[in-house]
């Protein structure tokens, strides 16, 4: 069965999609720690970034590195962490997430649900940052 994020990539549920090329696709998660928090994702599907080729591997930090960048431009914040979690769904994916203290990455605490309007608004404003 495909993961929840390769269902995302297929367009059979939707996102707020930042930004996608032929092997990454990167999106607004909808639970975020912060206003910003974009998940980036290899398009094939992995449980373990650690499992995926060196050359892709690579490249999907290389793409992170683009979205940061954009997400730093749009959202006011010291930085833009960057975490490789892996369990909360079998798919390899990146958390950029911005922040203003270590404590903005702990993912042990609550998220929010940001409503479309907010993450349409987050869209735009990263998306024009590219």
């Amino acid at each position: 069965m495909a993961s929840i994020f390769t269902r995302i990539i297929q367009g059979e549920i939707p996102s707020f999609k930042i930004a996608e090329t032929d092997d990454f696709y990167a999106f607004l998660d909808v639970f975020p720690l912060a206003e910003g928090h974009t998940l980036v994702v290899p398009k094939i599907e992995v449980d373990d970034i650690h499992r995926l080729d060196p050359e892709m591997y690579r490249n999907l930090f290389s793409f992170s590195q683009t979205i940061a960048s954009a997400i730093k431009k749009a959202i006011p914040c010291r930085k833009v962490g960057m975490a490789v979690v892996g369990l909360e769904v079998p798919h390899a994916h990146i958390h950029l997430i911005p922040i203003n203290a270590v404590s903005d990455m702990n993912f042990s605490r609550e998220k929010f649900k940001a409503d479309d309007q907010q993450l349409a608004d987050v869209q735009r404003r990263i998306m024009t940052s590219l």
